[in-house]
């Protein structure tokens, strides 16, 4: 099964220059773990990835969102006042100014980042500085924008997509899945029109007990779409004794309480049979098609009931992600972990990116998890970053 880094093949033929500076992007994360984290007690000199997470809104309620879903911490009248808070496009714009010589790449998402009022001149900004910028989206708002999308030349469209019709749209609410292929046909007729091949598109599906069994039928029908990549995400889970001693590390070593992680003891991935998926897995990779087939992480198949039913046990461990990346939140905070936002290193509002981001508590944090057993923290087991860029247990 392939990793990651195998969008890079896939677009040096499209489009060389954007595969080169993706390349540099991997490159900064390995380079960031080779010396960088051996050798300048908790500073780095890397920044390959920056995340924004650009609204707290979102127009979709999928279950088994740690924001917005059965347990998610972003809902209802809680989330409309934090929307309040988001940052405006000025600061946005020194932010960019200040970090562009180091040429990361940008991951915009939310909630859903269409619901950010700047959205445009945003990404108009960064490409302007030279960045490649992505945005993750539901998609169901694609449609509507797909002439514009396409005139911008917005680089990468990530879209979340789940199942088939019917087991999408019992994740994610009806209609969704209509408006996201609608959304692709909208956005291929415009490239076409244009005659522009940006911007690329892919999917991320995450695997759950809802539909696991029907990932095969998403993956038959996503031939059709597009696409220059899909990913299968095997989703993000914990329980309650990870949450539990999550809390008393984070309180006992960062002096930080936390209310995140939690958000993520759904149950959706009780009862999955990691042999079945296993199965189902191996047959889309084994599909004729046009783009790579990538799944996150990549387990032996006699490892997958292990991932969704022993969680404490780790498949990745030396979490990379703060030596190389940082997520920049709605109010401007800056964290290392983007579903787990609790250790705030400072605000954007209030300083310079790289005082922040070389500041005491951003060293603090990276000496801390660098002398943690595994180079992770309890919570850290099947974080979606840690499956990105952690490094792979021996086995799995």
């Amino acid at each position: 099964m392939k990793t990651n880094f195998a969008l890079v093949p896939k677009l040096l033929g499209a489009d060389p220059r954007l595969a080169a500076k993706l390349a540099r992007s991997f490159a900064s994360q390995k380079k960031s773990m080779r010396i960088d984290h051996r050798f300048y007690g908790g500073r780095t000199h890397e920044l390959g990835l920056l995340y924004f997470r650009l609204t707290p809104l979102c127009n979709l309620r999928c279950v088994m969102c740690g924001q917005r879903g059965d347990k998610g911490v972003l809902k209802g009248s809680f989330a409309a006042e934090e929307a309040k808070k988001i940052v405006p496009l000025e600061t946005y714009k020194r932010l960019v100014d200040e970090i562009k010589h180091k040429s990361p790449t940008i991951y915009l998402w939310g909630g859903e980042p269409f619901l950010y009022p700047e959205l445009f001149p945003l990404v108009d900004y960064m490409k302007d500085a030279g960045l490649v910028v992505s945005v993750n989206t539901n998609g169901t708002l694609l449609a509507k924008n797909a002439e514009e999308i396409v005139r911008r030349k917005w680089h990468a469209i990530f879209v979340s997509l789940d199942g088939f019709e019917e087991t999408n749209d019992r994740i994610r609410g009806e209609g969704s899945y209509r408006r996201v292929v609608e959304g692709f046909e909208a956005i291929n007729r415009e490239k076409k029109r244009q005659g522009s091949h940006l911007p690329h598109m892919g999917i991320v599906s995450t695997v759950n007990n809802l539909n696991y069994k029907d990932l095969y039928r998403l993956a038959e029908a996503a031939q059709g779409f597009g696409l220059s990549w899909h990913i299968f995400n095997l989703g993000t889970y914990t329980n309650e004794a990870i949450v539990e001693r999550q809390r008393s590390f984070m309180r006992e070593r960062l002096d930080t309480e936390i209310g995140c992680l939690q958000a993520y003891d759904t149950g959706y991935n009780a009862g999955i049979d990691g042999l079945q998926l296993h199965d189902i897995l191996t047959r889309i990779h084994a599909m004729e098609t046009d783009h790579p087939i990538i799944t996150v992480p990549a387990l032996n198949p006699d490892k997958i009931n292990t991932y969704y039913s022993e969680l404490e046990i780790p498949v990745r461990t030396h979490c990379s992600v703060p030596w190389s990346q940082a997520n920049i939140d709605y109010d401007g905070g800056v964290h290392f972990c983007a579903d787990y936002p609790d250790y705030k290193l400072g605000n954007i509002k209030d300083q310079g990116f790289f005082e922040i981001f070389n500041g005491e508590r951003a060293r603090r944090f990276r000496n801390e998890l660098k002398g943690s057993p595994d180079g992770i923290f309890p919570g850290c087991v099947r974080c979606y970053q840690n499956m990105l860029c952690g490094k792979k247990v021996k086995g799995f």
